[in-house]
């Protein structure tokens, strides 16, 4: 029904106009409670689906990324729509009205969104006061990013990550560094890695048990991401976030909307992202936590990601293409994707494929 009757409709409106509908839409349901209306028709529970991964327990592996609570105003919903985990923001020191608009454009023959929005948010000060003493009933990430001003640079730029850190640390099951921001300024200056090291080192002198990942680019060279894996296991993280919006249009197929400025999302996310958690499993062999990102449309895609390895999974651009009823659908398909490749949990899949890739190739050096 989705598909066929509502996507039509709400996609003759501006795609910043729904989603901010949505959210408030969102907020009624949770406080009203009507969202409890919702579980029959959207939530799916497995046994097989449940993980515990750094002390912290997921019904199942599906999420949903930053950049869609910005603010962190549908937390609630998220459970009765399905979600196994939920990640808030981005979320800067400092508030932020964003870019110019219009900064949000689908792409419909790629299944993508062209995303200019500039990490607008409410700011750490408003949203951490927000957070304290709440209670979740879903794990909950907190996704932190550089303030969207380029005259914040070098040291500045350590401070003003710093300081959203402090401020948040504790209020959710865990911390997301967004090192990857392609549509704010000097927003991605942490991927160096002399300046994520001064970062990392900062927030070390106040990090007691926080769970903390970094998110990054998915275009990336391997040389930085080797640079960056060491500063992950020097400075003691517990994963990565793979991966972000991409800035690569180069086979993107001819569309007016391409006018426009802003990182993609969506399908032509997919191969980038995928490539990208596989380098990283093969390279830590498996010594860290991976959340995939990109491109996930069914259980297919969420399961190509596990076994590429990642222990679980985030989507938005899918959501918004086939439905809130798509997270109860890719949990019933990797159920069945388990069960027919003989595994008794998700956990037992993660990584599979590079292992299967690497023992083929050596069975052919050998022979």
């Amino acid at each position: 029904m989705y598909k066929t009757i509502c996507r039509p409709i709400l996609f003759m409106f501006d795609a910043e106009f729904v989603h901010n509908n949505f959210i408030l839409i969102g907020r009624i349901l949770s406080f009203t409670k009507l969202s409890k209306l919702l579980v029959p028709f959207l939530v799916y529970k497995n046994k097989k689906l449940e993980q515990e991964i750094c002390g912290i327990k997921f019904d199942n592996p599906v999420g949903l990324s930053a950049g869609f609570d910005k603010n962190a105003n549908i937390i609630s919903l998220m459970k009765d729509i399905g979600f196994g985990f939920s990640e808030v923001g981005s979320i800067t020191n400092k508030s932020c009205l964003g870019n110019e608009k219009p900064r949000v454009h689908r792409l419909l023959n790629e299944k993508a969104i062209i995303v200019n929005y500039g990490l607008v948010n409410d700011g750490a000060d408003k949203i951490s006061n927000k957070l304290k003493n709440k209670h979740f009933r879903i794990p909950v990430g907190i996704n932190i990013a550089k303030t969207n001003d380029s005259n914040i640079k070098k040291e500045e730029s350590v401070n003003d990550y710093f300081e959203s850190f402090r401020k948040l640390k504790g209020l959710g099951n865990y911390i997301t560094i967004n090192i990857s921001c392609p549509n704010s300024g000097d927003g991605k200056s942490f991927e160096d890695p002399i300046l994520l090291e001064k970062l990392l080192k900062k927030i070390t002198t106040i990090r007691k048990k926080e769970t903390l990942f970094l998110k990054i680019s998915p275009n990336l060279d391997k040389k930085r991401v080797d640079k960056i894996i060491f500063l992950v296991r020097k400075y003691k993280l517990n994963g990565f976030v793979i991966s972000n919006l991409t800035k690569d249009r180069s086979k993107l197929k001819e569309d007016r909307k391409l006018k426009y400025k802003g990182g993609i999302s969506g399908s032509p996310t997919r191969k980038k992202s995928n490539e990208m958690i596989r380098y990283v499993y093969e390279k830590t062999k498996g010594e860290f936590v991976i959340v995939g990102s990109g491109g996930i449309f069914n259980g297919t895609d969420a399961y190509e990601k596990i076994k590429n390895g990642a222990n679980l999974v985030q989507l938005i651009t899918g959501m918004i293409y086939e439905g809130p009823a798509v997270i109860k659908k890719i949990n019933k398909e990797l159920v069945r994707l388990l069960e027919g490749e003989g595994y008794s949990n998700i956990s037992e899949a993660v990584g599979k494929g590079v292992k299967k890739v690497n023992e083929i190739n050596l069975s052919r050096q050998q022979h």
